[in-house]
C-alpha cells in the first residue's frame, strides 16, 4: 500500500508537466499525495471494517474520506458522485442489501449515489489493499470487482481494478514476472509484450483503465527494483500519478523492499490517520511495512 502512495506522490508533480525520462527529482518540489491515495485508504478501511464487503459500507468509507480531503484532485464525474447529498441514515438501507436485493437497485431506489458506467482509471488506482487482504486469487478478483463497480461499473473499469489487484496478489505470493505477465495478458487481454521504450514516444494523456493499467504493469515488468519501477512509470507521461500509483503497488508486492530513505520520506508526509489504516492492514494481512517504519 505504501508503494502505491509513493507512486502517487512522486508522480503528482509530473501529471500536468510530463517528464519523458527516468532521471528526475524523485520527491519533486510540491509533490504530495492526491485523490489516488485518499481513496486507497478509503478502500483499505472498508476492508478492515466489513468482512462481508458490502457496497453500502464502501460508500460510507469513500464519502467519509472524500469529505475529509475535498480538494485533492478528484475527476469531475467522481467528484459529482462523491459530493452529492450525503445521507446520514444510510444504515436504513442495509437490510435491503442483506436480504439479497441488488445493491445498485437499493441505492437507486433510495436516491443515493449510483455508479456512472465509468471506464476511468480511478477504479485501478484505489485497489491495492484488495491485493493484500485475501488468501486466494479468486477472492481477490471478486472483491476488486465490488470495489470498482460502486462507481466504475463499465466492464473496462471493473477489469482494470481486477487486473491490478490480481497482479499485486500474484506478486506478493511469489509468482515470477513472466507468470504475472502471462496471467494478466491471458485473463484480461492487455498487451504486455511492449516495453517502456516502445510506449514512451507515443504515449499521451489517458484517463481510461484500458489506456493506463497495461502501461503501468509494463513499467513494473521492465523495472529492476522498486525505485526504477516508479521512475519508469512516471517517464511514460500521461496521468503520471495514477500510472505510478498502480505500478508502485505491484512493485512493492514483488520486490518486498522499498529503499529506506524513500519509505521514510513518504511516511513522514502522511497524516496519522493514514498511518493507522496502513498499520491495521499490516496486522490483518501479509502486508509488511518497510524496515525502519514505526
Amino acid at each position: 500500500m505504501l508503494g502505491a502512495i509513493i507512486g502517487d506522490t512522486v508522480g503528482s508533480v509530473y501529471e500536468i508537466n510530463n517528464i519523458k525520462k527516468i532521471q528526475f527529482p524523485f520527491f519533486g518540489v510540491g509533490c504530495d499525495f492526491t485523490d489516488d491515495s485518499v481513496m486507497t485508504i478509503a478502500v483499505a478501511e472498508w476492508l478492515l471494517n466489513d468482512n462481508d464487503n458490502r457496497v453500502i459500507n464502501l460508500e460510507k468509507s469513500m464519502v467519509k474520506w472524500g469529505y475529509s480531503y475535498p480538494n485533492i484532485g478528484y475527476g469531475p464525474s467522481f467528484k459529482n458522485w462523491l459530493f452529492c447529498p450525503y445521507y446520514e441514515n444510510m444504515d436504513l438501507f442495509a437490510p435491503h442489501i442483506e436480504a439479497g436485493e441488488e445493491p445498485d437497485q437499493v441505492l437507486r431506489t433510495a436516491g443515493i449515489r449510483r455508479p456512472y458506467n465509468s471506464w476511468g482509471n480511478g477504479s485501478a488506482m484505489r485497489v491495492s489493499a484488495v491485493g493484500w487482504m485475501f488468501d486466494t486469487l479468486e477472492e481477490t478478483e471478486r472483491v476488486a470487482k465490488i470495489s470498482a463497480e460502486i462507481t466504475h461499473n463499465h466492464p473496462e473499469g471493473i477489469k482494470g481494478a481486477q487486473a491490478t489487484a490480481a497482479a499485486i496478489f500474484l506478486a506478493r505470493t511469489g509468482k515470477s514476472k513472466e507468470e504475472i505477465r502471462g496471467y494478466i495478458s491471458t485473463t484480461y487481454g492487455y498487451d504486455l509484450a511492449r516495453t517502456c521504450d516502445d510506449i514512451r514516444p507515443v504515449y499521451h494523456w489517458e484517463s481510461s483503465c484500458q489506456g493506463t493499467v497495461p502501461e503501468a504493469i509494463v513499467a513494473f515488468l521492465d523495472s529492476t527494483d522498486f525505485e526504477s519501477a516508479i521512475r519508469l512509470a512516471v517517464s511514460l507521461g500521461g496521468d503520471s500519478d495514477t500510472l505510478a500509483c498502480i505500478t508502485g503497488g505491484i512493485a512493492e508486492a514483488f520486490y518486498k523492499e522499498i529503499p529506506a530513505d524513500i519509505a521514510k520520506t513518504m511516511w513522514n508526509k502522511l497524516p496519522e490517520k493514514f498511518k493507522e489504516i496502513i498499520k491495521s492492514v499490516e496486522s490483518r494481512s501479509s502486508y509488511c511495512l518497510p524496515q525502519g517504519i514505526e
